[in-house]
This record gives C-alpha cells, sequence and structure tokens, in this order.
C-alpha cells in the first residue's frame, strides 16, 4: 500500500496529440516513456523517485494495453541488470532508483552496461536526492557517470524539458549505442506545470519477438578480448557519436543578454534558482528572460568542447554554477579553454560554496561576489535577505528556548515499543554494541532511545556487526553484539549478507528484525512478506521460513511489537543464552501510518452510514501521574507530551495525550513492563452507540457522579 494513490491522475497518461498534459514532473516522466515507445520499466523505491514507481503501478492497466512490462525490482541492482534486454535487441528500456546510494548497489550491472553497450535504448532515471532535504550522504552522480562513461542528462526543471529529455535520452542512448542517465532533483520530480502531449507508443521491438528469435553477440559481453575493445570503442566511436547528436538536436541551451561581456554556465537543474537569483538582483525578469547570457548545460556529460568556447571566447569572465563537490565542471571548463587558447576568467568556487545545496539566496550571494569582482559599476537590486530577521535577540531568544526536535517515528509506531524493550533489557544488563540500519528505525538513534552506533548500509545493520565475534574469556561476562535490520533492508540484501553471513561465519549476536508489513521508509510499497495481495504479485511469505532456509536455529518471532514485556524478555533471552550461533527475533506490527491510511476512511464510512463503531484512546489520571515522565523517556510518542499540574502539592507538569493518539496502547504497555505508575486508561470512544451503550454509559456516569459526591463531601469534613 503505497503513501499515495495516483489512480485518478494516471487516466490522464491516456492523452494524446493535440491534448494538454497538467500535473507533477514525476507525471510527467511517465507519460514521456509512454510517448517514447518504451518496452520494459523496473526500479527500486526511494526518494525523490518512489512516486515514479508508485505512477507506474497504478498504471498497470494502460501499460499492458500498450505491451509495457513493468516490475518491483528487488534491489537498484536487479533493476540495472533488466536493462540486459537493451544490449541484444532494439527495445528501449527504463529504469529508475533513488542515487547515489542505489548507484552503488547496481554499479556492477551499469559497468557491464556500459562497457559492453546497447543496441536499444536504455535510459536510468535517477533521483538526485541532494541538499538539505536529503536522507543520505552529499554525493553526486556525475562521479559515476564519468567512471563508466554514461551520459549524465540534467534537465531544467520544468515539464516540457522533462518529456523533451526523456525523448532525447532514448535517442541518444540510441545513437550512441550507450546507456543515459536522466537526474532529476526533489524540485524537479514535484514541479507542476503543463506540457503538450504526444500518442502514446506501442513497443516497436516488443519483448515477445526477441524470445522468438534470440540474438548474442559475444562481443557485447565484457570478458577479454572484448572488453578491451569497448574502452577503445567508447572513446573513438560512442563519444564522438553522443556529441554529434547532442549538437545537431541543440540539447545545451545559450540564453542571450545585453551585457555581452559576461557569461553564466549552469547546470540544468540550477536554472530555476539562477533565474531566480538574477530576478532578485534586477538582472532577469520572472519568465527568464537574462540581461547575463546563460549556457544551460541539459547535458553535463559529456561535455561539448566546441560549444563551451564559442560561449566563452567573447565573454571577460564567466561563472560556473556546479552544485557539489568536486568541481567536475569547472575543472573540466577550464581544461577546454586553455586547449583552445581562451582566456576568459572562470570564477565557480570561489564566488559560490563548494559544498552544500545552492538555494536561491546562496546563488544570489554568490552572483553579486562575481559580479562585484568582474562589474564593479553594474547597479544591483537589493533583494530582501531573511538573515537579519533571524539574528533579532527575540529570534535568537526563541531558538534557545524552545530545543530542536528531531525526527521521530510516526504516533503509534510499532517499531517503538521495540527500542523501549531494548532501553529496559540494557538496564538490566548493561550496554551493548549495537548497530543500525536504513529505515524508519534508525530514528532509535535520537532522543528519547539514544540506541544505535553505525549504519552502513540497507540491509546491512547485521554485517556491520561482523568484526565483534569475540570469543567469551574466561572470568569475564562476555556480551552479544547487538543489530537491527528492517524488512525493507531484509528483503534488498539483508537475507545474504547479514543473516546468510552470520550463519555461515556462525556469529554469536543477535539480530532484531523489524517486519512492519511494507518497505515503509520508501513510502510503504509492499514487499515479500506483505500481509497485503496486490495484483500480480506474490506476497505473504514470511521472514521466519526465509531465515530458517539459510541455516539459522534460534530464532523467536513476536507477532505484537506491542507487547514491550515479551519483547524485553525474549531480548533478554537472546542476549544471555548459552546457544551457539546467531540468534533471530522477528519483531512484527503493522506500520501504523500504512494502517491508518487503510482503516481511517473505512471507520469514516461506516460512521457515516450510521453503523456502531468503537475508537479506542488513552488518556492519563493525572492525580495518578507521579510527574517523573519515565513514560515519556521510554515511549518517545509525539501524543504524550506535558501539562500543568492543576495539584499544589504536585509542582511538576504531569503526562497528558493529546488527540493525535490512534490507540495503538504502547503508553501502557511501558508503563506495566517498566512498572511505572498504573496513571494510564483506556477510553473507547462509541460512534453510533446503540441503546444498550446509552444506558451503560447513563449507569456509569451516575455512579461517578456519586462517588466524586462522595469523596467531595468527606474532603469538606476534614476541612
Amino acid at each position: 500500500m503505497a503513501e499515495r494513490s495516483f489512480a485518478r491522475e494516471v487516466q490522464d497518461l491516456r492523452l494524446g496529440a493535440g491534448e494538454t498534459f497538467r500535473g507533477e514532473g514525476i507525471l510527467a516522466v511517465t507519460k514521456a516513456l509512454l510517448q517514447s515507445g518504451v518496452g520494459y520499466v523496473a526500479g527500486y523505491q526511494g526518494a525523490p523517485i518512489s512516486h515514479l514507481m508508485d505512477v507506474l503501478a497504478d498504471a498497470q492497466g494502460i501499460l499492458g494495453e500498450l505491451g509495457v512490462h513493468f516490475e518491483h525490482s528487488a534491489s537498484e541492482a536487479a533493476a540495472a541488470a533488466t536493462l540486459a534486454a537493451s544490449v541484444n535487441y532494439p527495445i528501449r528500456g527504463a529504469v529508475t532508483w533513488k542515487s547515489t546510494a542505489g548507484t552503488n548497489v547496481a554499479c556492477d550491472a551499469l559497468s557491464n552496461l556500459a562497457s559492453g553497450g546497447v543496441l536499444g535504448g536504455a535510459l536510468i532515471v535517477i533521483g538526485e536526492d541532494y541538499g538539505e532535504g536529503s536522507s543520505i550522504m552529499q554525493e553526486r552522480t556525475h562521479a559515476f557517470a564519468m567512471k563508466s562513461q554514461i551520459w549524465l542528462m540534467d534537465p531544467r526543471p520544468n515539464l516540457p524539458s522533462i518529456v523533451a529529455a526523456v525523448e532525447h535520452g532514448f535517442a541518444l542512448s540510441e545513437a550512441s549505442n550507450t546507456p543515459v542517465m536522466l537526474q532529476l532533483r526533489i524540485r524537479a520530480c514535484h514541479v507542476h506545470g503543463s506540457f503538450a502531449a504526444s500518442d502514446n507508443r506501442k513497443p516497436a521491438f516488443p519483448l515477445s519477438r526477441a524470445l522468438e528469435n534470440p540474438v548474442r553477440d559475444p562481443m557485447r559481453i565484457v570478458l577479454p578480448p572484448a572488453s578491451y575493445l569497448h574502452e577503445q570503442e567508447k572513446i573513438k566511436t560512442r563519444w564522438p557519436n553522443a556529441v554529434r547528436y547532442i549538437r545537431e538536436h541543440g540539447l545545451n541551451e545559450t540564453f542571450e543578454g545585453d551585457i555581452a561581456d559576461l557569461g553564466i554556465i549552469t547546470q540544468g537543474g540550477m536554472y530555476n534558482g539562477v533565474i531566480r537569483a538574477l530576478h532578485g538582483l534586477g538582472l532577469a525578469t520572472i519568465d527568464g528572460t537574462t540581461r547575463i547570457p546563460l549556457h544551460v548545460l541539459n547535458i553535463t556529460y559529456p561535455l561539448v568542447d566546441e560549444d563551451l568556447a564559442a560561449f566563452c571566447a567573447t565573454k571577460r569572465a564567466v561563472l560556473m554554477v556546479e552544485e557539489g563537490q568536486p568541481e567536475f565542471l569547472e575543472q573540466a571548463l577550464n581544461t577546454i579553454l586553455r586547449r583552445a587558447d581562451i582566456q576568459t576568467r572562470i570564477a565557480g568556487k570561489d564566488a559560490l560554496p563548494m559544498a552544500g545545496e545552492y538555494t536561491a539566496q546562496v546563488l544570489s550571494d554568490g552572483l553579486r561576489a562575481f559580479l562585484a569582482k568582474h562589474a564593479p559599476d553594474l547597479p544591483l537590486a537589493q533583494p530582501p535577505d531573511p538573515r537579519p530577521l533571524l539574528a533579532q535577540p527575540e529570534i535568537a531568544a526563541l531558538a534557545q528556548a524552545v530545543p530542536p526536535r528531531p525526527p521521530s517515528f510516526c504516533t503509534g509506531c510499532p517499531e517503538r515499543p521495540i527500542f523501549a524493550a531494548m532501553k529496559l533489557v540494557q538496564q538490566e544488563l548493561g550496554p551493548h554494541h549495537i548497530t543500525g540500519d536504513i529505515g524508519c528505525h534508525l530514528f532509535a538513534l535520537n532522543e528519547p532511545f539514544n540506541i544505535g552506533s553505525s549504519t552502513m548500509g540497507y540491509g546491512l545493520g547485521s554485517a556491520s556487526a561482523s568484526a565483534f565475534q569475540v570469543p567469551p574469556q574466561p572470568g569475564k561476562t562476555s556480551k552479544r553484539a547487538l543489530s537491527v535490520m528492517g524488512d525493507g533492508g531484509f528483503w534488498h540484501n539483508g537475507l545474504v549478507n547479514g543473516i546468510g553471513n552470520a550463519v555461515y561465519n556462525r556469529h554469536d549476536s543477535v539480530t532484531v528484525i523489524v517486519d512492519n508489513h511494507y518497505s515503509a521508509a520508501t513510502g510503504g510499497q509492499d514487499l515479500l512478506s506483505s500481509r497485503a495481495e496486490p495484483q500480480g504479485r506474490s506476497t505473504n511469505h514470511p521472514i521466519e521460513d526465509a531465515v530458517r532456509g539459510v541455516g539459522a536455529t534460534w530464532v523467536r518471532r513476536i507477532d505484537r511489537t506491542y507487547d514491550v514485556a515479551k519483547l524485553r524478555d525474549t531480548l533478554r533471552e537472546a542476549l544471555t543464552t548459552k546457544d551457539a550461533g546467531p540468534k533471530f527475533v522477528i519483531a512484527s506490527s503493522e506500520c501504523m501510518l500504512n494502517r491508518q491510511r487503510r482503516e481511517r476512511p473505512l471507520f469514516a464510512a461506516a460512521a457515516k452510514r450510521g453503523e456502531r463503531v468503537i475508537k479506542p484512546r488513552f488518556g492519563v489520571d493525572e492525580d495518578v501521574c507521579t510527574g517523573d515522565h519515565a513514560c515519556i523517556r521510554l515511549s518517545g510518542c509525539p501524543s504524550l507530551s506535558t501539562k500543568p499540574s492543576n495539584d499544589p502539592l504536585k509542582p511538576d507538569p504531569v503526562a497528558t495525550i493529546d488527540q493525535s493518539c490512534v490507540g495503538c496502547g504502547n503508553c501502557g504497555e511501558v508503563a506495566e513492563a517498566a512498572v511505572l505508575c498504573p496513571s494510564f486508561y483506556r477510553a473507547d470512544i462509541i460512534h453510533n452507540p446503540s441503546w444498550w451503550d446509552r444506558t451503560v454509559a447513563a449507569l456509569r456516569s451516575r455512579a461517578i457522579a456519586w462517588l466524586q459526591a462522595r469523596r467531595s463531601a468527606r474532603v469538606l469534613a476534614v476541612s
């Protein structure tokens, strides 16, 4: 169950020539694929291209009509290997994943693909997750493109440019027999706009024809001596063909301006930010008309030497706008100009930051520094600068008074009690070395759990503890390393690199496999172990069976993670048992976010029909609450906070549960397992109550009122 349904939007994919397509960037990419006659699409979800996979999943009916094969790949490597269909056959294929972590996973297949080359167009849609909103390390796809000589497109972030990039990407790939990467930043994936649609095209060479007429070419397989020839072919044939196509079709764009002795060269993805910064300085209009000439690199690799030299030849100075580091493009530009004996001054990382996201404010500062040096007499507007406002004493005082809120688990998340149980076990057995993994469970690194010493990659939680296999020493208490792995990471590569590796090497460690029924961190997509039954997919394959299938013997399964006491006892057993070999605890409960997405509409519809439905809620009896807030430190639920006490004898704030509570019961379970004050209570809110519900409620109200009156009378008597 993906986090968002595109069932309505995908109907626009049927639009044809003469019609206007309106929507966001990720939908435009899908429409462009269909207009290009793609034969197959595969990929692995992750920001910012998760919705591309979700759109394709919702559009399977349309894909089927066109004869397009689509599948969710088990990993980025599996997706990249799918492009093998384009090596020997004129079939257009596209794959997608989140970079750069995904590209690293896929690099084996990509390197072979780039070396042998392709006959059909091979397009790799890369979600360039870079900048302050990134969830991965700050790296760039550009380095891998250069390493394997895969052409890299970075289109201007508007729908016509993105659609043109998809269509030209296939053609460029076929013209140069080289796979092409289409880089899309977060803002490009979600930018809204419109473009003139074209008719969808069935694959010119269907997959069925390839199966009926198999072709093999040993020279396309990466083995000596063919691999040595591939290296020469890249330089002598493929590269010149790619440059020729880029020039003939004008894929890079030049926008002239009246300040002709200066210039800006920018990555296509940076175009909107550059125009915004120029507009703020009074050097461009809102529609993109610029006073300083721009050369926009919609293809950032390979560079076209002749075009860059021609642009710079008439300029005193040129600013190279290149986000990220190292400055690959700036170095290449300097080399191109020096070889052509062009003495234009090149600015780049001296005016702009070496690292970090190039926001409009950053670009504005960089442009101002560039112009101050090379055009000091040019009058510039003074756009509003928010930084002085943020430096005001009131704002600074607010920042000191309000603590930062690190990312954390959702309200009711079933992973929260797992780490509460870990804290309780460590309180009893002492601290353990705990390795983390990629996924929602990584939030345990932050308050209030503070659990986890490292995270090395998706599905590598168990492997990260491999070095900590220390034999027991006489007279010393031996501790076992503890690791965490999610179900998404488990099926991605954790089964082999984590569980299989631990079994084969006879690790004496403990691995907790968090099974929340989905690949929750990437948007709630289904997995092999999901309980749902999506059309055309095989699910309901228990993780426990796979773990035992590779030879694990000590396996425990807990089907309700909110049972904190059971989790605590199971973890204690795993960490103290004398049984040899790796120990695995599978903690399973459905992702609360996806559960609420499914159940809330059903609940609302039933209540609207007048059916009797019950919503459980939890609360805190402030008369019982001790105010030590241990429950908050062990739970950390966003719905659990504090409020001032109404009791003058309790100066400390008491715990309270707000209206965002989803009734998971974790707070009460934690309080019971940790032997905290019994202040939590459950209340069932009944919608459309029956006559019996009303009668019972009336009796309860009368009994409570009588008890309250009796208590008040006693208090007055004592006074």
